[in-house]
């Protein structure tokens, strides 16, 4: 696969991300429901959202997640972000750097995002394909590109197998990801992209010294969805419908994960009430990428905007469970009805345990 073909096909996703309707249709977060505290004892402006994860501090719990670079056409977007995080104090990862890496002409597709984020926290991403046939190179690399705080290893091998030109090679990826963490000197997180990560595979992940996961979670972008848009192949197609909705929801994959790691949850999250839902069931941190693509197309203030929206929805959900700081969200109570609810039983979990106790010696 040439180096014009990894970058021209960024610019197919942002496409189709903005203009079709790519999403799958449940995240979990439907099933899930803050009880309300009517007498909360505490001040809307009592409320704090700071947090620090893996050594930085976030003015909330909120990343903008992996989107773009790679594509000239790219680099407005993620200055935009850039801008944006650096003013409201948030984070966010970059698009997978292959491209550049290919093709040092398109670098300042991502180190833009450094230049209008100093201070900010920024992770670096590439994919386990890379990792595994590029080693330490390709991360290093990555890393040095935007000076970044993390590494993000992407896994999207559900997009990988129904994309035309995909990389379907996933023998020794645990061995690879583990020399990338004895070598590198930033954390690294591990990132699926729409398929959830289980609690075995979370497993093995700390085991290799992975210090946190981004679950990506099925319920938002289908990247199932978006490659049926870009193939032309009947067959392909036809087998891009088929797993369109395939993954582990978010929710799922929350449950799955939190005794094992620290959790990004990204997967169709639309607000901060969907933030505040993804903490209480044991995520340190709410990530999205949809809505700010679409702002970011149009203006960083946009995009602080919309970053500022889901600030505000967690306050309001915080205020609203009696919840001053992030971490008592785990404290407050919850209600999980429909396939949520039957997937906890189906775990051996107690159902009104898990509700009542969540921070009380982890789900599983």
């Amino acid at each position: 696969m040439g180096e014009n073909q990894t970058s021209s096909r960024k610019l197919d996703h942002i496409r189709i991300c903005v203009e079709e309707d790519v999403e799958s249709e449940y995240t979990g977060l439907e099933d899930v429901m803050l009880l309300h505290n009517s007498l909360p004892e505490l001040d809307l402006a009592d409320i704090i959202t700071e947090v620090r994860f893996l050594g930085s501090k976030l003015s909330a719990p909120l990343l903008i997640a992996s989107m773009t670079g790679g594509h000239p056409d790219t680099k407005d977007i993620n200055r935009n972000l850039a801008m944006a995080v650096e003013e409201t104090g948030i984070g966010m990862g970059v698009g997978s750097q292959r491209a550049a890496i290919e093709d040092k002409s398109l670098e300042d597709t991502f180190s833009i995002v450094r230049e209008h984020a100093g201070n900010a926290f920024i992770y670096a991403n590439i994919g386990i394909p890379q990792i595994i046939k590029h080693g330490v190179e390709y991360a290093e690399k990555a890393v040095e590109m935007i000076d970044a705080d993390a590494l993000a290893i992407h896994l999207n091998y559900m997009q990988e197998v129904v994309q035309p030109e995909g990389d379907v090679y996933a023998r020794n990826g645990y061995s690879a990801i583990e020399n990338v963490v004895k070598e590198i000197k930033v954390p690294v997180i591990v990132k699926e992209t729409g398929g959830g990560i289980s609690n075995r595979v979370a497993r093995k992940l700390r085991n290799c010294g992975v210090e946190a996961v981004d679950v990506g979670g099925a319920g938002g972008t289908s990247w199932t969805a978006v490659e049926f848009y870009r193939t032309k192949d009947d067959i392909g197609k036809r087998i891009a419908i088929d797993f369109w909705d395939w993954g582990i929801p978010t929710s799922f994959s929350i449950i799955e994960c939190a005794e094992i790691l620290p959790v990004i949850a990204t997967g169709g999250l639309r607000s901060g009430l969907d933030v505040a839902k993804c903490i209480a069931l044991g995520a340190e941190i709410g990530s999205s990428a949809l809505p700010f693509l679409h702002a970011a197309m149009r203006s960083s203030d946009e995009v602080v905007k919309e970053i500022n929206y889901f600030i505000k929805g967690l306050k309001v959900a915080m205020f609203l469970t009696g919840s001053r700081r992030v971490k008592d969200l785990r404290d407050c109570r919850i209600v999980v009805s429909g396939k949520l609810k039957e997937y906890i039983e189906v775990t051996g979990i107690d159902v009104v345990k898990f509700c009542e106790s969540r921070n009380k010696g982890g789900f599983l």
